[in-house]
């Protein structure tokens, strides 16, 4: 039985960025309603209930056809919700804070620069076409990173690549606070990044 995680910050932390109402919507309703379709397709296969989340999502073709588009849609919003609401902080002022130094290195190495890879993580956030994640991701645990987009709730796991960083652009995540205006949640999100998380995923 899989169980909404608790948020390591309260609803109202992350203003003025993201704004508590969201953050609650999106938490309880929105997150907790993938977990309840999940489980509720995996009460049909019993033998898939003692399976981590990851290991559903990563085997797809595992999973037994008649569940596994649940488990790709619910499963998959499950997972990329509990991951992106790890990656996330409270702001310490104005100042988008900086990644750690190893993840800096790791950026450069990857992107030229740390403005570089904001660009190019913006673009791909604010280009990406309906509901759907913007990534930095390790193809297959390995460097250098990249960063790639998946439509509806796909997790980059499902593709052998480990997320490093992930923003969630689906409507639900931002339109309470920011209506059609997709360009100035990305910039948000970059006030709110926790890169000593971001750090520990690199490398773990």
């Amino acid at each position: 039985m899989h169980i909404l995680p608790q948020l390591p910050y309260g609803y109202g932390d992350l203003a003025p960025y993201f704004d508590e109402e969201t953050m609650r919507i999106h938490h309880t309703k929105h997150h907790q309603t993938y977990i309840d379709k999940l489980n509720s397709a995996l009460e049909k296969h019993p033998e898939m209930a003692d399976k981590s989340l990851e290991s559903l999502v990563a085997d797809l073709a595992a999973v037994p056809e008649d569940i596994r588009p649940a488990v790709r849609n619910h499963g998959g919003g499950h997972a990329n919700h509990t991951f992106f609401w790890q990656i996330l902080k409270a702001p310490e002022g104005e100042a988008i804070p900086q990644p750690t130094p190893k993840v800096l290195e790791a950026l450069n190495e990857s992107f030229g620069t740390f403005d570089s890879f904001r660009e190019q993580f913006k673009t791909a956030a604010q280009n990406h076409f309906g509901s759907g994640w913007v990534w930095l991701v390790k193809d297959g645990g390995s460097m250098p990173l990249s960063i790639v987009t998946t439509p509806n709730q796909d997790s980059p796991i499902s593709q052998n690549k480990k997320p490093i960083l992930g923003l969630d652009v689906w409507e639900h995540a931002y339109y309470l606070k920011y209506q059609n205006r997709r360009p100035e949640y990305i910039e948000a999100f970059f006030h709110l990044i926790k890169w000593p998380k971001v750090e520990e995923l690199l490398f773990s």
